[in-house]
């Protein structure tokens, strides 16, 4: 099907983008049911058809947010290829997410802190820990792929929860920067230049500091 002829999206797709959109910039707390209404062109009887309150709204959006990030590295991980080679792949298809979804990395970090914020029903809890749990088959994945590398010796001995911990920061923090990564950088960290580099020297970390023996990273520009 071509871009032309298809299918606009449904009045489902249109509230979870307008609410991801809201969410990623302030926070749950900071926005109302009315607001995600009227920026969906909607009013707000229609979006309770398809959502009961903010929480289902909230959480709906966090569980498109991980399966979109999980469609993108879940066949990198289960694919052939050396240790290295995969996650050098897997990195740059985080990357390529998190460039092309510019709401999703403020919003997986705001999401950290703002369980205190949903109300305590069982709908709520039964919905977040259903996103607990696709959030740490990811993780979970991604600690097989660190862990194996490191049995077969293709990766250094190092903590591979640690490992992990600091390629999350390097990859969704940097898209959350905003305007401290814009000045860090001198240019927007969506630009296709930022992008580029920031999957060139992610990768040079990894060759440099987790191989086994340092591999030929891809070359460095200026800085």
């Amino acid at each position: 099907m071509t871009e032309a002829s298809a299918s606009p999206p449904s009045s489902r797709e249109k509230i979870l983008d307008v609410a991801e959109a809201l969410f990623a910039r302030r926070g749950y707390a900071g926005v109302g049911l009315r607001e995600v209404a009227e920026e969906a062109g909607l009013g707000k009887s229609s979006l309770f058809h398809h959502f009961r309150s903010k929480a289902e709204i909230y959480l709906a959006v966090l569980a498109r947010v991980l399966e979109r990030v999980n469609e993108r590295v879940a066949p990198i991980l289960a694919s052939g290829g050396s240790h290295l080679e995969r996650l050098d792949r897997v990195l740059d298809s985080l990357i390529d997410s998190l460039a092309e979804h510019p709401t999703t990395a403020r919003l997986l970090l705001r999401s950290l802190f703002e369980d205190d914020d949903l109300p305590d029903t069982d709908d709520v809890k039964r919905a977040a820990e259903e996103i607990d749990r696709s959030l740490a088959a990811i993780l979970d994945r991604m600690l097989r792929l660190l862990r194996d590398g490191i049995e077969a010796g293709s990766f250094r001995p190092a903590s591979a929860r640690h490992t992990l911990q600091t390629l999350i920061g390097a990859t969704v923090y940097h898209f959350a920067s905003g305007e401290l990564g814009e000045a860090l950088f001198g240019r927007p960290v969506f630009s296709a230049e930022t992008v580029r580099r920031r999957k060139e020297e992610i990768k040079n970390l990894v060759h440099s500091g987790l191989a086994a023996a340092p591999v030929a990273a891809p070359a460095g520009g200026r800085p």
